[in-house]
């Protein structure tokens, strides 16, 4: 509800001025929560006055309502878009506003409350509402900031590393619920048996494409195709492609790297059989364009060049 979220963030910090919160400063929230249903407004809104700075420490509780998550994302975002506007982003192991802790906090409402939200646009937003004008590129240094703090998050998990993470980060997307899908699906994908080979040959075909300083996106064509394996990797090609289109859209990125996965051995034979630099320009150029559309339908998932897989 709207409305209720709307006043809960009035009522918010009214209870830091209370002698109690001033004596005893850990009962922020707590307080404010007592107060707020003693004056009679809704248990919704007075849960959110509770819930809106948790977290407060790694791994305590999240907020449990929808309008405490609103009200603690909203929180949250105001006091990083305020000190990087006034120009005090931490700087080494400094942190005096605990802008680290904000920022976790964020994070892990947004990815582990599942919650569908325009982060850069969120970002805009708050610090167009600061009362002084933010320097240029804050909003870029607000969002780089906090997917560090995601990154951090991630590593100390098991089963994610460091190259899973900039797989995915090589694009700046706006949703964090949408960064932890295609994290799940690239950590699951590593341990498909096709990983190793197709990653290798994603690394290999973003070399060849940069170093030939290809651009564009034109379809390969097949009638300059001159060996069958360029004639079995488009296909295959095109039936994954119109497999994986709605998957992508739904964001069921683990089917559609499995998906994906299935063209390894055309794509170990294109690599066997087929020189992709001829001489001919026309035929070096179609065959460029066949490895940027099998490229490109892996960067709908993540930047999978960027793993190194070695079995064992």
């Amino acid at each position: 509800d709207p409305l209720q979220a709307e006043r809960a963030a009035l009522l918010a910090k009214c209870d830091l001025v209370t002698g109690m919160v001033g004596e005893f400063p850990e009962l922020q929230g707590t307080m404010g929560r007592y107060y707020a249903l003693n004056d009679r407004e809704t248990v919704a809104v007075a849960d959110a006055i509770s819930e809106h700075y948790l977290p407060r420490f790694a791994g305590d509780a999240l907020p449990g309502s929808p309008c405490g998550q609103v009200l603690a994302v909203a929180d949250k975002l105001d006091t990083l878009s305020g000190v990087f506007a006034a120009g005090n982003k931490p700087s080494g192991n400094r942190d005096p506003f605990g802008l680290r802790r904000a920022a976790l906090g964020l994070v892990r409402i947004i990815v582990e409350g599942a919650l569908e939200i325009d982060l850069p646009q969120l970002i805009e937003n708050a610090l167009d509402l600061q009362p002084v004008a933010a320097p240029p590129g804050a909003a870029e240094d607000i969002y780089d900031f906090i997917v560090e703090r995601l990154r951090g998050w991630y590593l100390e998990r098991d089963n994610l590393t460091a190259e899973m993470f900039e797989a995915v980060r090589f694009q700046r997307l706006p949703s964090l619920s949408d960064f932890d899908s295609r994290m799940q699906a690239v950590a699951d994908f590593v341990d498909n048996e096709a990983a190793e080979s197709l990653a290798a040959a994603n690394k290999r075909i973003a070399n060849i494409l940069r170093q030939a300083e290809f651009s564009g996106d034109a379809e390969p064509r097949a009638a300059l195709f001159t060996d069958q394996a360029e004639h079995a990797l488009l296909e295959a090609l095109q039936t994954a492609r119109a497999a994986v289109a709605d998957l992508v859209s739904q964001r069921e990125y683990q089917q559609v790297l499995t998906r994906l996965a299935e063209l390894r051995a055309p794509v170990d034979e294109f690599f066997e059989k087929v020189m992709v630099m001829a001489d001919d320009a026309s035929v070096r150029q179609n065959r460029l364009a066949l490895l940027a559309h099998l490229r490109a339908e892996f960067l709908n998932v993540a930047d999978i060049s960027r793993l190194s897989i070695a079995r064992s």
